[in-house]
């Protein structure tokens, strides 16, 4: 990284916060950290930080309470979940508060790096320059116009996560055609190997949710055995 990244980390056990703070501030990050979640909801709010680490069990404010309340202020800050509630029913109201990502404790140091870097690289990309034409991507009854960073299903505007619109967008860059896990990894995490994690199946799901409730077809596709495809119901993956 060319400049410092400043880090928020929200989190109440002490050697979880001595394991992330040393660890980060290693590897050159500047890393401010609260204790508790009102303490945090306010530094998130009045401070200027890259990322935000986030406990989900904490006193005061929970993280999942404080989540929405940062994504009022700040919408594009990348908020990773850090929690020992790893059921796909926690992790999944985790991202429908706005969450970008998501750690369940006990983790590996080297993983949670890879993680911040891959989100603080996404957020530096500058997006090129070409015609909103060219930005527009469609399929069925879908649309996604990649300089508005708008989705409509079906007439109907939907609300995606960060890392939801970049799945959404590598699917939609190539359709009919059965992604891996691996393949999603690298594009949307920047991660090029198998984390021996479910990340992508959780993350496929609750996309493929919100487009289903959207109305029409389904259009996520799982592979058995492959990976995930979109295309319409009654198509043969290309």
């Amino acid at each position: 990284m060319s400049a410092q990244k400043k880090i928020l980390l929200v989190e109440d056990e002490i050697h979880v916060v001595s394991f992330i703070q040393k660890g980060l501030s290693e590897e050159g990050f500047e890393v401010s950290v609260a204790l508790d979640g009102i303490t945090g909801l306010e530094m998130a709010l009045k401070g200027q930080f890259d990322l935000i680490l986030l406990d989900i069990m904490l006193p005061g404010m929970t993280g999942l309470e404080i989540c929405p309340r940062i994504r009022e202020e700040d919408p594009k800050v990348p908020i990773i979940f850090l929690t020992a509630l790893g059921t796909a029913e926690n992790i999944v109201v985790g991202l429908e508060k706005g969450g970008d990502d998501y750690l369940v404790k006990p983790f590996k140091f080297i993983e949670l790096l890879a993680r911040i870097r891959s989100l603080l690289r996404r957020t530096e990309i500058s997006m090129p320059a070409v015609s909103t034409e060219e930005q527009t991507y469609a399929f069925d009854d879908l649309e996604l116009n990649d300089y508005t960073k708008r989705v409509i299903r079906n007439g109907q505007l939907l609300s995606l996560t960060s890392t939801e619109y970049r799945l959404l967008l590598l699917f939609l860059r190539n359709k009919r055609r059965v992604l891996s896990r691996v393949d999603i990894l690298e594009d949307v995490w920047g991660i090029d190997f198998n984390m021996g994690t479910n990340v992508v199946d959780v993350y496929v799901n609750y996309l493929r949710k919100k487009l289903d409730a959207a109305g029409g077809g389904k259009l996520i596709h799982t592979v058995i055995g492959m990976g995930y495809v979109l295309k319409e119901d009654d198509e043969d993956p290309a």
